[in-house]
């Protein structure tokens, strides 16, 4: 049995959901198919999840919502049309949003999830009976129904085990079962939204529910590349990668996952492979415990901008018991988390997302470490990117940073930081975003355009 997953781009019109059903008939073991809310048709295009924040931004002002309701009633009624279906399942997305909005919105929060999801539910609804319009066994299924609990606020949205129990009953289900991404119920019935990548996450949790053989997730790239293809011209395509090596990618800015989505398959060892819905017999990008990382130590190469750094400088630091616990506890009172955390004998660096900060926060930080740690220097600098090389290989791999270091001095810019993580699965390089393009390009002819030179 196979789980897959469509996202956005394969979902936004009614060409790319006949091009979904023709690869769900293709193959009998896609049992349950996750399917994310309608995005993109074209570049300029709205996505329908976008169209729904607006609606509910305006609900939630008590403005009149009848142009954004009919705008996200309009994308669906092009698809069904499209699709050759009735109106009634249009007028059954139509009541669903028109229920959704009378709810109770004293919680903004929870009433936004709740209009933000009627994205994936409404379109997993169309799905389905376009599916059984063209003769196929299928149904919608609703997550409520189905079991997938989340926890309670105010704690991040994740899935609760306790769910497991009913999920893997999917298995056992007749027909092929259409399941909306991005969101969950908790035990009391309130819905809640995962985080980026929600689909992502849900695709993953039923595959590990359900123990399926293999996690299908259908996007609108051949495979992932070892590098950003708008960078770098050409980048090669990955074969197979080990679950560490796509979190780390994901991570450091490849936009084919989000670090978080692997998890439950990761879990329950559940091979992933991602695939193309507009050119589905590629073989794709296979992710999996364990390869054979001999050939290519270095799987590919990451940059990703808006980054901060606070450099503090203590005479002594090191001497100091409880000086990292200190400083890091500042950040956690200021509401901050931090990435990376580089030192010396005197001095620390912490990387922070620079979305974490504004002005005042920053001064304040900067304050708060000069007076209660005693520091001799404090300053934070901004416009900062993370080069990252990720492979299972590096690790027995000589000379491989002084290669790389080499590569980035051959484009005249400098590093600011350099950070390996203890698997030695990724090594990081900060430098200037000004350089994070030209530092990209090199770095993959170094490790990819040469290194095939040299084997050939």
């Amino acid at each position: 049995m196979k789980v897959c997953k469509f996202g956005g781009t394969s979902v936004a019109s009614a060409d790319q959901i006949k091009k979904v059903a023709q690869i769900v008939k293709a193959d009998p073991s896609r049992k349950v198919i996750v399917v994310s809310a309608p995005g993109k048709r074209f570049s300029s295009d709205e996505k329908v999840t976008d169209l729904l924040i607006q609606l509910a931004e305006k609900a939630l002002k008590g403005e009149n919502t009848e142009i954004e309701l009919k705008e996200v009633v309009a994308r669906y009624q092009q698809i069904a049309a499209g699709l050759g279906l009735s109106m009634e399942i249009v007028s059954v997305i139509e009541n669903d949003l028109q229920e959704r909005l009378v709810n109770n919105n004293n919680d903004a929060s929870l009433f936004m999830d709740c209009l933000k999801a009627s994205g994936e539910d409404n379109n997993a609804k169309l799905i389905a009976a376009y599916f059984t319009h063209i003769g196929m066994d299928a149904h919608y299924m609703c997550p409520k129904e189905a079991g997938l609990l989340v926890n309670e606020r105010p704690e991040r949205v994740r899935a609760l085990p306790e769910g497991d129990d009913r999920l893997v009953q999917l298995r056992n289900k007749p027909g092929i079962i259409v399941f909306p991404g991005f969101f969950g119920y908790t035990k009391d019935g309130t819905l809640r939204t995962f985080n980026r990548g929600g689909s992502d996450i849900t695709g993953s949790l039923l595959a590990a529910a359900t123990e399926a053989e293999l996690y299908e997730n259908f996007t609108d790239v051949d495979s992932v590349f070892a590098a950003n293809p708008n960078v770098v011209d050409n980048p090669v395509g990955i074969d197979k990668m080990t679950y560490r090596e796509m979190r780390e990618l994901a991570y450091a800015g490849f936009s084919v996952f989000h670090d978080e989505a692997l998890m439950p398959a990761f879990r329950r060892s559940v091979p992933v492979c991602i695939k193309n819905t507009n050119n589905p017999d590629a073989p794709g990008t296979l992710i999996v415990n364990e390869r054979n990382y001999f050939a290519q130590p270095v799987i590919g190469i990451a940059a990703d901008s808006g980054f901060s750094t606070l450099f503090v400088d203590k005479y002594l630091m090191n001497q100091e018991i409880g000086f990292g616990r200190k400083l890091l506890q500042i950040l956690e009172e200021e509401e901050v988390s931090f990435e990376h955390t580089p030192s010396g004998i005197d001095n620390l660096s912490v990387i922070i997302r620079s979305k974490f900060l504004n002005a005042d926060k920053e001064a304040r930080i900067v304050r708060r470490v000069k007076e209660e740690l005693n520091a001799d220097h404090v300053h934070m600098h901004s416009n900062y990117s993370m080069i990252v090389l990720v492979g299972e290989g590096m690790r027995h791999s000589t000379g491989l940073a002084a290669r790389a270091a080499s590569a980035i001095a051959r484009t005249g810019a400098s590093i600011q930081m350099i950070n390996q993580g203890s698997s030695e699965v990724s090594l990081v390089f900060g430098v200037h975003k000004a350089d994070e393009n030209k530092i990209l390009k090199e770095l993959y002819a170094e490790f990819f355009l040469k290194s095939a030179v040299l084997s050939n």
